[in-house]
């Protein structure tokens, strides 16, 4: 029996191989009936759309997502992407809220109820006790005359005109449509309260924004042995085995209280070389570089990077205010904590 390979083109029910060109096609038509969905939500950015967003901005509590199968999944990245933008959220799958997560809601929160029928069971036996909790419900549904959509203080409508799916059926262009419309409501929301970069790092504190914001010099530099130093009156060569020894490619220069006085790096021994110079019997402070850049150690290591490419240096010694060292860092040790 002959074997197919991995990368050959299957055949479909019938036998025959696929098109790639049609294949192409049928991708570009999904896209382009999901682009026009989402386009035709502009216009309905209206004063519902603002109530909405009263409610949620006035929410002592948390906003409470709710939905149903796709909805459902539309429903928690909505949630998520309201929590991590400045808006307490969280979802609640109504199937178990009818068994007891309920007592999840309380008084002071607003409910955003997702369907696009605006007809699902699971969703419908929760409004009676939404109502008798006195809570707001914003409901975003595809079809404003739909028993949700009645109920709701606020109805969002993301009606579709046709699925992406050629049978109509499977959820796509109205949960791309869902999804949007969450992502308008959070958006908007983020620049109400007046969210900022920081605050967005400060929620995720293992992402790379969260390393580049809320890492500070402290986290990542050399401290005690492991700093390159040398004191004034040190031999270039005694200075060159202290560099070797720590690695990092320079070495302070302190005077006998421990202050920084300058720096010898990778690069004054290039130019050191191409002078007449004895490293056995010169002293560090005739070819050192006086005066360098220095950071503290409360200073973000996204400011500290930004520093060494201005300056265009890939090291950097740690002062305290009274010019104690007590750090090094070099580009290297960027690298390693991700803030490059």
């Amino acid at each position: 029996m002959a074997t197919r390979h991995l990368d050959e083109p299957r055949a479909d029910l019938t036998g025959n191989l696929p098109d790639p060109a049609r294949l192409r096609a049928l991708g570009q038509a999904v896209l382009q009936t999901e682009a026009d969905a989402v386009g035709a939500l502009v216009s309905r950015i209206d004063a519902r759309f603002e109530r909405a967003c009263e409610h949620m901005l006035a929410c002592a509590g948390r906003i409470v997502v709710l939905g149903m199968g796709k909805s459902g999944h539309i429903a928690g990245k909505i949630a998520a992407t309201l929590a991590s933008t400045g808006t307490p959220a969280f979802f609640v799958h109504p199937g178990e809220a009818s068994h007891g997560d309920l007592g999840m809601i309380t008084g002071k929160d607003v409910v955003l109820a997702l369907s696009n029928s605006g007809e699902t069971p699971e969703l419908l036996m929760l409004v009676p006790m939404i109502k008798r909790l006195g809570v707001p419900l914003i409901s975003l549904t595809g079809h404003p005359h739909s028993t949700l959509a009645r109920a709701a203080d606020v109805n969002l409508d993301v009606a579709v005109t046709r699925e992406a799916c050629p049978l109509g059926l499977a959820p796509t262009a109205s949960t791309t449509c869902a999804l949007a419309m969450g992502d308008a409501l959070a958006v908007a929301l983020l620049e109400t309260r007046g969210f900022t970069a920081e605050d967005f790092a400060r929620s995720h504190p293992a992402g790379a924004l969260g390393r580049r914001l809320l890492l500070r010099v402290a986290d990542i530099m050399r401290e005690g042995p492991a700093i390159p130093r040398v004191t004034l009156g040190t031999l270039l060569k005694d200075t060159l085995i202290e560099m070797t020894r720590k690695g990092l490619g320079l070495s302070a220069i302190t005077d006998t209280a421990g202050r920084v006085v300058g720096i010898y790096t990778d690069g004054d021994l290039r130019r050191t070389l191409d002078r007449p110079i004895d490293i056995h019997i010169t002293p560090i402070e005739a070819v050192m570089t006086p005066g360098c850049v220095t950071a503290h150690r409360d200073m973000l290591a996204a400011e500290a990077l930004r520093l060494m490419e201005d300056r265009r240096i890939n090291g950097l010694l740690i002062v305290d205010r009274d010019q104690l060292l007590i750090g090094a860092l070099n580009m290297h040790d960027m690298l390693r904590a991700g803030v490059v």
